[in-house]
């Protein structure tokens, strides 16, 4: 008889349960698994303050359900929003469909938590969507826009003060962002730095009191040295339209409050019957089975389990631990199913990371060790990338990387513009029509033996490699022939041995000097490779053949711009092969400089790639990925 297993949402939790599920039953016919959710896609809820802040696009931390399960046939994606839940009838009710379940999972995340607190839903901004998110940084562009029109000092300065409420990771992280966003924005809108404003309103006497003191004294004095004003041991009392009112019965006039001071599970699980307990959360049990409901289980933001291990304090509200109880709800789903053992919740937190702004940050990693700026930020940033390939999702690994290195605006990333410019192109077309004649030069002087080279399509072999001329030797039993071979094939190696006393290291030519080779003689290692790959005349002189024509193409491809960064990758490849096969000169090994520059998007101006590929990497898209679609439909 089959089994339905349902999840009902794609955050971290969600997705790391449908992967464990769907590898286990890959080859299950008897188990069906499907995600649900409101959205086709998974947002990076940990980037949301970069798009708050216009770092980078929403579509930078969107990433398209269907290609992170391409490798997980077995999971059913839906595009749905989850009503109710018929724990009787055992179904999961949708706004326009209805799904069966003999197991369900729950992790819908998490959303702000107010605390009741007058004015923060009607006046406030929070972000824990990539809707609220966007909508902040419209706000934000909006009050910059409206200052920029405000004859009225004091109202102007109240559109350009942005108060971030709660100094967690989230508030801090936004704050940072702010802070380098804020310049970008004056400029932009012809306004006064010093007319801006940023500031951190905490209850707590600390700022990010889930790491140590060490980073929270780094962090808060970059904050001050940023001109951020920390307002701390102080409440929030209402948030108005234009003004905050504190605890301490301060008002700060401002048109921007950003609510983060405080996480409870989303509001849509109140309706699904499950006993709840701190801040909304669903109660579970170690094996995170619901409280009260059977084959029901709860992971992520959403539940609520005290950890014996943390000193029942309960799981926290991060990646780590929502990917952590999404991992074992699926691992005692699939016990269920299979009469496996059940495993017990035991949270592991490797560190804790906090970005402040795209230059700095501060992290505490394994209990001991504490990084601050630019290598905590790299930390960050590997980080990133060892989660898109813990969920095999290459094609998200480049998409973020593009996004937060290569397509960055105003060098907001840790090596600033280095990496990043909306320069012209223009300028490498000659550099590109330039080392593509100098391949075909050499691939037409090798195949008709211009310029006093023997040809490489004729019937002796060019290669100085000791074996295939001493072979010929012992076949032919002349050996003058074969020296002469060799003498023709090599350029006169012997000579050049003989000779090599008056090569002089040059990276340019000049008159009178002999240019010296990269390497004398192949390594050992390099001609077993070439031993193996050429092991007798015949397929030395196919080969020969072959990389004539090769060179040929890659001159041909490289003057008309079409395929440019493969092929200068190759070209890079062969330097090194001919560097190392004793047959490559300093003086040329400008190629792989070259080479690298090319491949920085050389052929798409004035070059066939400016049509090819577009149109290859949208039909490689569609056949690896298949169209993205903005709603799943289950599998009939």
């Amino acid at each position: 008889m089959t089994k339905n297993i349902v999840i009902v949402g794609a955050g971290y939790a969600g997705i790391s349960a449908a992967r464990h599920l769907g590898k286990t039953f890959k080859k299950n016919d008897d188990v069906t698994v499907t995600l649900i959710d409101k959205n086709s896609f998974h947002t990076y809820m940990t980037e949301l303050h970069e798009v708050a802040a216009g770092r980078i696009e929403p579509e930078a931390i969107k990433y398209d359900l269907q290609r992170i399960f391409k490798k997980y046939p077995k999971v059913d994606l839906v595009t749905d929003k989850v009503v109710s839940i018929d724990y009787d009838k055992k179904q999961v009710v949708a706004e326009h469909q209805t799904l069966n379940f003999d197991y369900l999972l729950l992790a819908m995340g998490g959303e702000a938590n107010d605390f009741g607190i007058a004015g923060v839903k009607e006046n406030g901004f929070t972000l824990w969507s990539i809707e609220a998110a966007e909508v902040l940084h419209d706000h934000i562009i909006d009050a910059c826009y409206r200052a920029m029109r405000e004859h009225d000092d004091e109202k102007r300065r109240a559109l350009l003060t942005f108060t971030v409420i709660g100094a967690g990771f989230t508030g801090i992280e936004m704050i940072g962002e702010l802070i380098d966003w804020l310049p970008i924005l004056a400029k932009q809108f012809k306004l006064d730095p010093n007319e801006f404003s940023l500031k951190v309103v905490e209850a707590m006497p600390n700022i990010l009191n889930m790491v140590t003191e060490k980073e929270q004294v780094k962090a808060r004095k970059y904050l001050e040295k940023k001109g951020v004003e920390l307002i701390l041991a102080d409440g929030v009392t209402s948030v108005e339209k234009d003004s905050l009112y504190l605890s301490s019965g301060r008002v700060i006039p401002t048109y921007t409050s950003i609510w983060t001071a405080g996480v409870q599970a989303i509001s849509d699980a109140g309706e699904f019957g499950i006993e709840k307990g701190r801040a909304g959360r669903l109660i579970a049990n170690q094996f995170m089975e619901a409280k009260g409901k059977e084959n029901v289980y709860v992971a992520g933001d959403l539940v609520y389990y005290e950890d014996p291990n943390e000193g029942d304090r309960p799981t926290p509200q991060i990646v780590q631990a929502a990917e952590q109880t999404g991992h074992t709800a699926a691992q005692n789903i699939a016990a269920a199913i299979t009469g496996g053992e059940k495993h017990a919740y035991k949270g592991k937190y490797d560190g804790f990371m906090v970005s402040i702004g795209a230059k700095y940050g501060v992290a505490f990693l394994m209990n001991k060790y504490h990084m601050s700026g630019f290598l905590a930020m790299a930390v960050k940033h590997l980080i990133n990338l060892v989660y898109f390939f813990g969920i095999r999702s290459f094609y998200n690994i480049g998409a973020y990387v593009r996004h937060e290195f290569f397509d960055v605006r105003d060098g907001r990333n840790i090596f600033g513009s280095h990496l990043s410019s909306k320069g012209n192109r223009l300028w490498l077309v000659p550099l590109r029509v330039f080392y593509g004649s100098v391949w075909l030069y050499e691939g037409v002087k090798k195949a008709f033996g211009l310029f006093g080279t023997n040809s490489w399509f004729g019937d002796k072999v060019v290669f100085p490699f000791s074996w295939l001329h001493e072979a010929a030797e012992a076949t032919s039993g002349a050996s003058e022939a074969a020296t002469e071979t060799v003498s023709a094939a090599s350029g006169a190696v012997a000579e050049a041995t003989t000779e090599s006393a008056h090569q002089i290291f040059s990276l340019s030519y000049a008159y009178g000097e002999e240019p010296m080779q990269v390497l004398k003689e192949m390594p050992d290692w390099f001609a077993a490779i070439m031993k193996f790959m050429l092991p007798n005349q015949d397929v030395a002189l196919f080969m020969q053949k072959f990389m004539t024509v090769v060179e040929i193409a890659i001159g041909l491809a490289l003057i008309a711009g079409a395929f440019v960064w493969l092929v200068s990758a190759v070209t890079a490849a062969f330097v090194v092969m001919f560097s190392l096969s004793g047959m490559f000169y300093w003086v040329n090994i400008w190629f792989i400089p070259v080479a690298i520059a090319l491949m920085g998007g050389a052929g798409r101006s004035f070059g066939l790639d400016y049509w090819i590929m577009p149109w290859l990497g949208k039909h490689l898209d569609r056949f690896i990925y298949g169209q993205p679609r903005h709603i799943y439909h289950k599998k009939s």
